[in-house]
């Protein structure tokens, strides 16, 4: 059995894999166009998956596990993979830790003002008239409950902060005092002091907040976006801002990413631009490479029961 990764990945985990299954021969390349003239002989591909398309599947000839080492998948050929009758993993929930810090650092600063504290320091101005705000007691509304979303709210209650969270099912999750379904979006965001949305991009979610949505917020209220970007569509957020009916805007992904440099989110001082780095830590790859060798070790006894397996009807 051939395992390829396209993915590249150090040389510390390259020896530790194959000390681990000398049986197996490994293929590590440093990218898609390197590796695709070993695809015909893979059965399972390590890859981030942005570089994956139909014709590359097509070519992988004996290919029978996708192993993904992200969790978005907006892009991937999941027809012809479904066609193919090829397995995909993800590596969902690794992302928990690192983006829950990311949420909560980022409301403190908008709450605690730091932008304007910043500005200060470099002008050496000596200004204690900054406007303030605590988080303590506040409700947090988390949109989208997985292992980001619980992690969030379980840091929030550091915070003595209520919790409720949003999801498809509504179904009751760990540290949300209350739960309920998208089709209870509007309840849930007019209870809100915090917005958090780690929504996946599906159907579904695209354009899930409407302006009508934003009116129903508290004027004070933080929008954190660390999901996807087309769960809203820019100009609806914008005019949103630009008409007082939330207090800020925390944006780590956009419907066109890079954010284009005249974009007008850049110059807005209601939002706080962060370009597409929640989810970045230094844990993130032994993270991931922990979960591809939970699962070779199923694969090759023979179990498909496979952690983080994706329903390719759904792409997540």
């Amino acid at each position: 059995m051939m395992i390829l990764s396209s993915a590249k990945l150090n040389v510390s985990i390259q020896s530790k894999l194959r000390e681990s299954y000398p049986e197996i021969t490994f293929t590590f390349c440093k990218g898609m166009e390197e590796a695709q003239s070993y695809l015909d002989q893979a059965e399972v591909l390590i890859t981030y998956g942005e570089d994956l398309n139909a014709d590359l599947v097509e070519k992988a000839t004996h290919l029978k596990w996708i192993m993904v080492l992200s969790a978005g998948m907006d892009e991937m050929p999941f027809h012809t993979i479904q066609a193919k009758g090829i397995m995909v993993t993800n590596v969902r929930g690794i992302h928990a830790i690192p983006m829950a810090e990311y949420a909560i650092s980022m409301i403190l600063q908008v709450s605690r003002n730091a932008k304007e504290l910043h500005k200060h320091e470099q002008q050496h101005t000596w200004g204690r008239k900054v406007p303030m705000r605590e988080i303590t007691g506040g409700t947090m509304t988390v949109v989208g409950t997985g292992a980001i979303g619980q992690e969030v709210a379980r840091l929030s209650k550091a915070f003595q902060m209520k919790t409720i969270g949003v999801s498809r099912s509504g179904k009751d999750q760990p540290h949300f005092d209350q739960m309920l379904t998208t089709d209870h979006l509007s309840e849930a965001v007019e209870a809100a002091d915090f917005i958090v949305s780690v929504l996946p991009s599906t159907k579904e979610t695209r354009h899930l907040y409407t302006y009508e949505h934003f009116e129903i917020m508290p004027s004070h209220a933080i929008f954190l976006n660390m999901g996807r970007g087309d769960a809203v569509q820019s100009d609806v957020l914008l005019k949103a801002l630009n008409n007082h009916e939330i207090g800020h805007a925390v944006l780590d992904v956009f419907e066109q990413e890079p954010l284009p440099p005249d974009h007008p989110f850049w110059e807005h001082d209601k939002v706080t631009v962060t370009p597409h780095l929640s989810g970045i830590s230094p844990e993130y790859v032994p993270r991931a490479i922990h979960i591809f060798v939970q699962n070779l070790a199923k694969y090759v006894s023979g179990d498909n029961d496979l952690i983080n397996r994706i329903n390719l009807n759904r792409g997540y």
